[in-house]
């Protein structure tokens, strides 16, 4: 079986209000995210910081203008920034899709995204989601689509993702995941499963 060559598309950090998330992020690195959007229908609004070429920062939390939160329902209770999940691109989705079913991976998708900007400009792309993730540290998988402009392009710079795992207390098992998935993600030994991050800016670094 191939592997994808997976490469970081975005980091996501959930709170459960996102000026104060943009501000703790802001204070350790001396970048702040610019607002990126509100995902309609699903309850949620974004902040976005550019990582480099073709990868970024998204800081999610509840859109107060929507009545109901429908995706990360959890950040609700999430009082400080902390990393929830990522997306991993690979290429064509289509290609995704035919990797996770001839290994035999149960997941959802293609599915259609989109986000209004605050220009108004739409944003689109496509995803495909296992349907385990481990709580979200395995990944979904983006294809953006034709037209659509990569986050990362037009984000506010000068931050760059120096490091980039996985806490987990069974490095065979994780290994095992990542490898049927397709994904190439370190694990260091820990009890406690999350993910972690260093993010690098002008003025210093913050650990998510």
């Amino acid at each position: 079986m191939p592997v994808l060559h997976t490469v970081v598309d975005h980091l996501i950090v959930g709170c459960r209000d996102l000026a104060h998330a943009t501000g703790v992020i802001e204070a350790a690195t001396g970048v702040r995210a610019a607002a990126g959007g509100t995902h309609q229908g699903k309850g949620t609004r974004n902040a976005l910081l550019s990582l480099g070429t073709l990868r970024y920062l998204e800081i999610i939390a509840p859109d107060p203008e929507q009545p109901r939160l429908e995706w990360f329902r959890g950040i609700g209770e999430i009082s400080e920034p902390r990393l929830i999940g990522w997306a991993a691109s690979a290429g064509d989705i289509g290609a995704v899709a035919q990797h996770l079913r001839a290994a035999g991976i149960a997941f959802t998708g293609p599915h259609a995204g989109s986000r209004i900007r605050p220009d108004g400009a739409k944003v689109s792309w496509r995803t495909v989601v296992p349907e385990d993730d481990a709580h979200g540290l395995l990944p979904f998988f983006i294809e953006w689509d034709a037209g659509s402009i990569n986050p990362s392009t037009d984000a506010p710079a000068g931050c760059e993702l120096v490091g980039f795992d996985v806490i987990y207390a069974d490095a065979a098992r994780w290994s095992a995941a990542a490898t049927a998935l397709g994904i190439d993600l370190p694990a260091t030994l820990g009890a406690s499963p999350r993910l972690h991050a260093t993010i690098k800016g002008p003025f210093g670094t913050i650990v998510l």
